[in-house]
């Protein structure tokens, strides 16, 4: 018997770029280490190093990834979800998941949720949109997919920590590939 999973939520945003360009004049980067993850921190920095427009394109398809997750999980931006614990990765042949910390990934993976992320990106917009299903009691665990980091990431139910939840989703870039280490803190203990 095939597996079957109902809609939970279905989010999407657009992003005008020019606004988080707006935002990083004024903050520099203590805007980007509120907005992004860990492993967002590390890609966003070596985007940003190689090109500018790149690292900024990047942000935004980011923070537009957490605007849409935010609203398919029918929470906003209200705990368990926070800028941080939830991250859009990039799985080694490019296509994209969201990864999840802490409390956000408890609250998740108790629902028995899972998400599909896709992003976008032109000159002065950046698109995402995401579906969330509840996956079927009965389905059971399907086999797990490894992400760019070496981590287990779930298709179906995870195998990761229940402090750290990784989701298939839809293809994207391979430019958002990011090093197997992790900082525990992020790019700096004062966050």
């Amino acid at each position: 018997m095939q597996p079957t999973a109902r809609i939970h939520g279905i989010g999407t945003d657009v992003c005008d770029i020019r606004r988080i360009q707006a935002v990083l004049d004024r903050r520099g980067d203590r805007f980007a280490e509120k907005v992004l993850g860990p492993s967002e921190w590390r890609v966003w920095q070596a985007r940003s190093a190689r090109s500018a427009t790149r690292g900024l394109a990047y942000l935004a398809t980011r923070f537009s990834a957490k605007e849409a997750f935010s609203k398919a999980i029918g929470l906003g931006l209200r705990m368990p979800m926070t800028w941080r614990a939830c991250e859009t990765l990039n799985h080694p042949s490019g296509q994209p998941y969201i990864r999840l910390h802490g409390v956000l990934a408890e609250w998740f993976e108790a629902r028995q949720l899972v998400a599909h992320v896709t992003l976008s990106d032109e000159t002065d917009t950046a698109v995402s949109f995401v579906v969330v299903e509840v996956r079927d009691a009965g389905a059971g665990t399907t086999k797990a997919l490894e992400d760019d980091t070496g981590a287990a990431a779930a298709s179906g139910s995870t195998s990761a920590s229940p402090r750290t939840t990784n989701l298939p989703t839809a293809p994207a870039s391979t430019d958002d590939r990011v090093p197997a280490t992790e900082p525990s803190n992020g790019p700096s203990a004062t966050r």
